[in-house]
């Protein structure tokens, strides 16, 4: 299928690279940039799911690769082949990540820094890789960091809150220190989406994680995908070090306005009583 909001052929020629494109949002990337004309890298730890987002994606657009990128020499073995191959990478998106859910007095040194690794350092090795490789001697390039919202840190999940701070400072750095080389860096902030990650939370959790959304609804992987695809095309390239947020407001309210114990019989949201001007 084209795409529903951009023009046919909008990425044509580029070569786009993909962590985590093996399911969720990262999936939905790689079929939505592929629809858009781009060649697609997909990248995961597993072969599987990686070929049955290549089955989804139009044209043979798409090409699975198995990496871990928290390995510094298969990362470099990635950007190598996709060099080879392609000759060039336009936009790198950081979508791999990942997460458990503990009290943060019950996390292990070992937890902790699995977690780091994976959403921080994994990152990191991507973008040097890639930048260094490919994006300063083009003199040009996009590179996308997906983090999580909300951005006041998520109870129970300390490691992963950590890295993905982290994750958005070092997008407002580099960007910063590769304007020269015209290389730009954004993040996405995602907040609760329609994903089969949502599968393994208890449920407790997974049923009611609309109801935090302002919105009332979980996000659809198409919209998360949908910006990135508007970030790697020409519309994207004054965007550089800003982080921003796709959460159906949940960044700036935990649930529903107004809150079913602050409104009248009307469903009307409950307003101070006000002394007439005497």
């Amino acid at each position: 299928m084209p795409s529903r909001i951009f023009a046919p052929g909008l990425l044509e020629g580029q070569v786009v690279v993909v962590s985590g494109g093996g399911s969720g949002l990262g999936r939905a990337t790689a079929i939505e940039l592929a629809a858009c004309g781009a060649q697609v890298v997909v990248i995961g730890r597993r072969q599987e799911p990686l070929e049955e987002t290549v089955a989804m994606c139009e044209d043979k657009r798409c090409e699975p690769v198995v990496c871990d990128i928290r390995d510094e020499e298969q990362v470099a073995d990635l950007v190598s082949g996709v060099l080879d191959r392609h000759g060039r990478i336009d936009t790198l998106v950081n979508n791999a990540g990942g997460q458990y859910m503990s009290p943060a007095e019950d996390l292990t040194p070992k937890g902790f820094d699995t977690v780091v690794r994976l959403n921080l350092v994994g990152t990191w090795l991507m973008t040097h890789a890639v930048a260094t490789r490919a994006m300063i001697p083009a003199r040009g390039g996009k590179i996308v960091n997906v983090t999580l919202s909300p951005h006041h840190g998520l109870p129970a999940m300390a490691h992963s809150s950590s890295a993905r701070a982290a994750v958005e400072n070092l997008t407002r750095v580099l960007s910063i220190e590769w304007a020269r080389f015209q290389i730009k860096l954004t993040a996405i902030a995602a907040g609760h989406f329609e994903t089969e990650a949502l599968e393994k939370y208890p449920r407790p959790v997974r049923e009611g994680a609309a109801r935090t959304v302002p919105l009332g609804r979980l996000g659809r992987p198409e919209e998360h995908a949908w910006l990135v695809a508007y970030l790697a095309s020409p519309a994207g390239d004054y965007y550089s070090g800003c982080v921003i947020t796709l959460d159906g407001a949940r960044d700036n309210w935990f649930g529903p306005w107004p809150p079913p114990t602050l409104v009248d019989e009307s469903g009307k949201p409950l307003s101070e009583e006000r002394r007439p001007k005497q």
